[in-house]
């Protein structure tokens, strides 16, 4: 069963003769009424009685009119909705990120992806990098931002920036003007992340790269949290630049070498990305270079 069968058939009915039918489809009315004996031998029924001033439908092409009118219009949506994904007037985008990345990067490229693709849905899973990376691998994102080192098989990884890690506090953690060494954070209680986030896997690298193990205020909070825990005087606590410039915190940056962090944009390397996906990866490589 073909479209065009279905298409004549409905001009047949509509019409009530198959030359008008022609004419109204701009076909040869030889070229429809074999189409509409084709439609009728594979399913089997005579579909329109014939006669000489008029042709009207049969019970068989009765109970097929519906569904014939039904089938043309999703095939035309169909059209529509493949021509609009196209032009990205409509389309779907999946992407994930760790916490940190969805309070400073994230929200400012979504906001400039939405104003060039109003008509695009988008979809924001947080997550740690390296549960990501699980994810992506598995068909159910199709775009991440994940922070390495992080083990990805399977995965086209673009280096997007690289991010210094800072200490922030509630007020200033140093008489004078200064910046953080990581000696400092020997003796001063740390607010730390729950296990997991990449942030406190390189403090607790750095600190026994330096030959301690930093003490804990407070252990195992989120994003929000850690950041309410220092607001609070708890403690200070190692975060991303661009978290810390979002908090009214006091930020102390560390001395050179700096604590830093690389920031890749991940997605499958074996999947082509949907014209949204694309249109998302650029926009996210103009904000890392700007």
């Amino acid at each position: 069963m073909q479209l065009q069968q279905l298409r004549y058939f409905v001009a047949v009915a509509d019409l009530g003769h198959f030359t008008r039918a022609a004419d109204h489809l701009h076909v040869a009315q030889p070229s429809l009424s074999q189409q509409i004996r084709s439609l009728e031998r594979e399913l089997g029924s005579e579909l329109v009685h014939r006669g000489r001033g008029h042709s009207t439908l049969t019970d068989a092409g009765q109970a097929l009119l519906p569904l014939a009118r039904r089938i043309l219009a999703d095939a035309d949506s169909a059209r529509v909705a493949v021509r609009e994904t196209l032009s990205l007037r409509r389309g779907r985008v999946r992407l994930g990120a760790p916490p940190s990345l969805c309070t400073s990067l994230v929200p400012d490229v979504l906001h400039a992806y939405r104003t060039r693709y109003p008509g695009v849905e988008l979809q924001v899973r947080e997550d740690g990098s390296r549960d990501l990376v699980r994810v992506l691998a598995a068909g159910e994102l199709d775009l991440a931002l994940i922070v390495t080192p992080t083990d990805a098989p399977g995965l086209a990884l673009t280096e997007l920036l690289r991010e210094d890690l800072v200490l922030v506090s509630a007020r200033p953690l140093f008489p004078r003007p200064r910046r953080a060494r990581i000696e400092d954070l020997r003796e001063r209680p740390l607010v730390m992340f729950r296990e997991g986030y990449d942030v406190r896997e390189a403090t607790l690298a750095a600190c026994r790269a330096a030959g301690f193990s930093p003490e804990f205020a407070v252990e195992g909070g989120e994003m929000d949290a850690v950041l309410s825990f220092v607001q609070a005087g708890l403690g200070a606590a190692v975060v991303p630049g661009m978290v810390a410039a979002r908090t009214g915190l006091t930020a102390t940056p560390f001395t050179s070498p700096a604590m830093r962090r690389t920031i890749n944009l991940a997605h499958g390397a074996e999947v082509p990305l949907s014209r949204a996906a694309s249109a998302m990866r650029e926009v996210l490589l103009e904000y890392a270079k700007s």
